[in-house]
């Protein structure tokens, strides 16, 4: 069975009711839920949460709220990948008999069903323990600053202070949309970026984590100039 998982906990303080807050017409939630439907790749489509409001929400849309994420698993300090053993136990208690899952983040808008397709196929095909989304930096990350408390500036890799942009090699970073696994390597906690995990390359037009006001700024600029100029398929 192909389980997509949504983590949606009540609590976000930086951007309070994050997961259901509206964006471009609809609560930002829907747009994962519906990506997964829509991909065509799961079984079910389950949203963990704790509050009551995320779980109307979720269920409006089409996904499954079958259970209420335990109180110790949705305050600031619970990981996400604590989050999916949870919903991985509680769906084999249930004999659902899971076997591949996909960790879906609430606050993705810009995700697209053809990503988890292409995900799912990747992780099936070179049988690997994960697949996830990334995209590259913008800028070299070799010639990357730190300012100290005083404000003095440092290079991180002083090295390649001289060092041109076309000698670097390209680095790439969690785009923090989706994260394809097999449940084996969720349970016994295997890390994600290894050798044994592959990555969906995505432009980075449709790129942009939301943790801050700036970052939801920044999305709904980037959105609406994506669906003006019809690119953020292309």
């Amino acid at each position: 069975m192909k389980i997509a998982i949504i983590p949606a906990r009540g609590g976000s303080k930086r951007i309070p009711h994050k997961n259901i807050k509206p964006f471009f017409g609809k609560p930002i939630i829907a747009y994962s839920i519906e990506a997964a439907i829509q991909s065509g790749c799961f079984d079910k489509v389950i949203v963990s949460t704790d509050d009551e409001h995320i779980a109307e929400v979720a269920l409006a849309y089409g996904a499954q709220v079958p259970f209420v994420r335990p109180a110790d698993i949705s305050n600031d300090f619970a990981t996400t990948l604590t989050v999916v053993q949870h919903a991985i136990i509680w769906c084999e208690q249930q004999d659902w008999a899971p076997e591949l899952i996909c960790c879906l983040y609430a606050t993705a808008p810009f995700v697209q069903p053809h990503d988890l397709q292409q995900g799912l196929s990747t992780l099936i095909s070179d049988d690997i323990d994960y697949v996830f989304s990334a995209t590259t930096f913008s800028f070299p990350i070799q010639r990357a600053i730190t300012l100290s408390v005083g404000g003095e500036v440092s290079m991180f890799d002083p090295k390649h202070l001289n060092t041109r942009s076309q000698d670097l090699p390209q680095a790439y970073h969690d785009a923090g949309q989706f994260y394809w696994g097999r449940v084996a390597a969720f349970k016994q906690g295997k890390p994600i970026f290894s050798p044994n995990a592959r990555v969906v390359l995505l432009p980075r037009k449709r790129v942009q984590d939301i943790d801050t006001l700036e970052d939801w700024e920044f999305a709904e600029a980037l959105y609406a100039l994506s669906h003006t100029d019809k690119f953020i398929a292309k």
